[in-house]
């Protein structure tokens, strides 16, 4: 890869203003890796997880975020789940030909997306929103304007760069101490930040970006934070998966199929039980049992 994935925040000195910027080249590429998804679909799913990681990042707390589309369109759900140390990981679900260049409506049809803040303690959040807008961008906006939230705005760039998929975004949002100024010059701002491209995201450091976007402004940058791919799949997951099965329902499968193989469909991952590993976990079960 270019360079390492890394999330960068950043305040505008002069404004009640803070910012953030993405590079998640590498993380996208290992989304996409053990599944052949059309490209628009492509585009979609690094969009979204451009999104999440953005939102992820303005947690104030141990939890994650988790950002999801479902319609009745070609695509009927594409997911992203993000944490708090930026690990992310996603998926998308085509059940019907994409057509090349498909917009966000064409693929999902009618939908929403679901926005879902879970704190590892606390209460969860939910904030839903009809599929109305264009683009991805569009429904973030309606979401924020929906939810009356501080004024934020995303820049989302999916695209293509010498052959490899390059996903990158920006994120600006008015703190909470801002007074009417502070939110004139948020128009402003947003104006200058539309104009980044996401070649720029790729290839250029933070500094190069932050200086040809606001070199006119005083911006204070932060040490950065990593951002990885990373499922949480487990063979012990699957285990207990398995538990919940009945023994009629095991049975079937082992007799139709002389195995169970349950693959992770957000990493592609196989976890195989034959009829003697089973019959090895439901000893031990009865064990603990007694």
């Amino acid at each position: 890869m270019s360079k390492q994935d890394q999330l960068h925040r950043f305040l505008f000195e002069q404004h009640a203003v803070r910012g953030q910027m993405i590079s998640i080249d590498e993380t996208f590429h290992r989304i996409l890796e053990n599944h052949d998804y059309p490209e628009a679909v492509k585009g979609l799913l690094g969009e979204l997880l451009v999104a999440t990681s953005l939102l992820t990042a303005t947690l104030k707390f141990d939890g994650d975020i988790t950002v999801q589309i479902q319609g009745d369109g070609p695509v009927n759900l594409v997911v992203i789940k993000g944490d708090n140390l930026q690990q992310m990981r996603g998926v998308a679900r085509v059940d019907g030909p994409v057509v090349a260049g498909s917009s966000l409506k064409q693929m999902i049809g009618n939908g929403h997306m679901v926005i879902t803040i879970a704190p590892k303690q606390g209460e969860r959040y939910q904030g839903i929103v009809a599929i109305e807008g264009e683009t991805l961008e569009e429904c973030i906006d309606a979401y924020f304007l929906q939810s009356e939230q501080l004024p934020t705005r995303l820049f989302i760039r999916v695209g293509d760069v010498d052959g490899k998929a390059t996903a990158g975004g920006m994120l600006l949002q008015v703190l909470p101490a801002a007074d009417d100024t502070s939110r004139d010059i948020f128009d402003h701002l947003v104006q200058l930040t539309a104009t980044i491209k996401g070649q720029e995201l790729s290839q250029l450091n933070v500094k190069e970006v932050l200086h040809r976007l606001y070199h006119e402004e005083d911006v204070t940058l932060y040490d950065p934070q990593s951002v990885e791919f990373r499922c949480t799949c487990s063979r012990e997951r699957c285990e207990s998966t398995l538990a919940t099965l009945s023994k009629e329902d095991v049975n079937d499968i082992l007799q139709k199929d002389g195995k169970i193989d349950m693959e992770c469909e957000f990493c592609g991952s196989h976890y195989v039980f034959t009829e003697s590993t089973i019959q090895g976990l439901n000893n031990e079960l009865n064990q603990q049992l007694h």
